[in-house]
């Protein structure tokens, strides 16, 4: 039917074309954005689908993040150890040299770096984070994605005492490699038994007769447990605050027993009231091994006298008198001999004079049963004991060949923690590949197929707009009907 009032073939043109320009725009709008689904109603479902691939993807990256920033800890922590094995190898070939009986040097100078090495030691494994209660000394988490949340972390676990590379974790923080290493007279106790406790609810006294700016001085060094039992390390910590100002080590001997080092000279004698757990038998006395010693009277009492001393530093000569007593005449010796090498502290007993010197020295006195029970020379050519003198040393060793290997375990489970990182990062890279083409496929759009979308939609918007010129012309051929 031909009608004025409605124009059918108009209309459907007007559809035909909305549709063919609302197929155009859509296709511009994916060849332009490059998206296939750019409003939820392109395809609702797909969206979702693309929107968890999105989500998982952008943990993965992050993940990725967190795992090289875990990694490059542990990579600097590697470098640490690395220098702390070869701070540990010097220790040790410092140790194996002043180990030695014939060794004719100094060890006081070898003992001097060895320390400052042990310091270092402590600092640098402070700063990668690995001394006790460091930083890395815990068990590091690392969370990467791509799973479920237990699967989705990596655990390093460097936590404990065990994984701290300190020289108190180590175990050579009270090591030395002084000459000396003198153990107590007598003594029976060993510290170094396992998980052992000392002094619970006790103390325990060390008197030593030493010097201080070359004078003759007495100092106590007491270890207190009343407020809770003590481990080996807590009695070495405790006597070392007390003595190394004096240039006196304390240690524990390869046999397990306490004893004292240094190139001071020194005599030392214990008591304590506790009968179970004491650190040194009770009523035990010691005089410095690790340096030439003369032991006089065992009684100072005052005499006429002269005494003669010589070393490879020069001589010197002391007048003794009746008058003296015990403090005086150490007073009166430590003035004219420092210069020579040679100083005078009260014996063990704080009763006598005991003199000891760097070097060989040779003594002789004028008169008997002063400082001395017999008239002429008293001549020591050699430390007291050669053995004890490398004690230190010996012991120094074993706790380095410990701390070595406990190095090498460190170690390990730095390279095992960076190697489940970087198998970490790989998996998320891979997963991240495959959420990235997962979504894709379902994101983007298909530019080969939407140019042709393209062409196709631009030809029939040009159709649609020819049909509707043709369509709005035909009521005017009604116009003929009516002339």
């Amino acid at each position: 039917m031909i009608s004025l009032q409605t124009n059918m073939a108009s209309l459907i043109s007007q559809n035909n074309l909305n549709t063919n320009e609302q197929f155009q725009q859509n296709t511009i709008q994916q060849l332009t954005s490059g998206y296939r689904i750019n409003m939820a109603g392109d395809d609702a479902a797909g969206l979702a689908v693309a929107n968890t691939y999105r989500s998982n993807i952008s943990q993965l990256n992050q993940g990725v993040l967190n795992a090289t920033a875990g990694l490059s800890s542990l990579q600097i922590a590697d470098g640490g150890l690395s220098n702390i094995s070869t701070m540990l190898n010097r220790l040790k070939t410092l140790a194996t040299e002043s180990a030695s009986s014939t060794f004719v040097g100094n060890r006081a100078n070898i003992n001097v770096e060895y320390q400052q090495l042990t310091q270092q030691i402590s600092q640098q494994a402070a700063n990668i984070g690995l001394s006790s209660g460091g930083s890395l000394n815990q068990v590091n988490t690392v969370y990467i994605g791509g799973g479920t949340v237990a699967n989705s972390q990596i655990s390093v676990d460097l936590s404990g005492a065990q994984n701290a590379v300190d020289a108190t974790s180590l175990g050579i923080n009270n090591t030395s490699v002084l000459g000396g290493g003198t153990e107590l007279t007598g003594n029976s106790v060993r510290l170094d038994a396992p998980a052992a406790t000392f002094l619970s609810g006790a103390t325990q006294t060390f008197t030593f007769n030493t010097l201080s700016n070359d004078n003759a001085t007495t100092v106590t060094a007491k270890v207190d447990g009343t407020a809770g039992a003590l481990t080996q390390a807590q009695v070495l910590s405790s006597l070392n605050s007390q003595l190394n100002n004096y240039g006196i080590t304390a240690q524990v001997g390869s046999d397990g027993q306490l004893n004292f080092g240094g190139s001071t000279p020194f005599t030392v004698s214990t008591t304590t009231a506790d009968a179970t757990d004491q650190i040194a038998t009770t009523a035990t006395t010691a005089t410095n091994n690790g340096v030439y010693e003369v032991d006089g009277a065992a009684s100072y009492t005052g005499k006429v006298e002269t005494l003669t001393f010589m070393s490879a530093q020069g001589s010197a000569k002391v007048t003794m008198a009746a008058a003296d007593t015990l403090t005086s005449a150490l007073a009166k010796i430590n003035a004219a001999t420092a210069s020579i090498g040679v100083y005078a502290v009260a014996n063990s007993a704080g009763t006598g004079i005991s003199l000891q010197g760097g070097s060989t020295f040779s003594v002789s006195t004028t008169a008997a049963n002063g400082t001395f029970t017999a008239t002429g020379a008293q001549t020591t050519n050699t430390p007291t004991t050669l053995s004890t003198a490398t004690g230190n040393s010996l012991a120094a060793l074993n706790a380095i060949n410990n701390a070595i290997t406990a190095l090498g375990n460190v170690q390990s489970n730095v390279g095992a923690g960076e190697n489940k990182l970087n198998y970490g990062m790989d998996l998320a890279n891979s997963q991240i590949t495959n959420f990235s083409a997962a979504e894709s496929g379902i994101r983007d759009a298909n530019v080969a197929q939407e140019a042709a979308n393209l062409s196709q939609a631009q030809v029939l918007v040009q159709a649609s707009v020819a049909a509707m010129a043709q369509a709005n012309s035909a009521p005017q051929s009604l116009l003929k009907l009516l002339g």
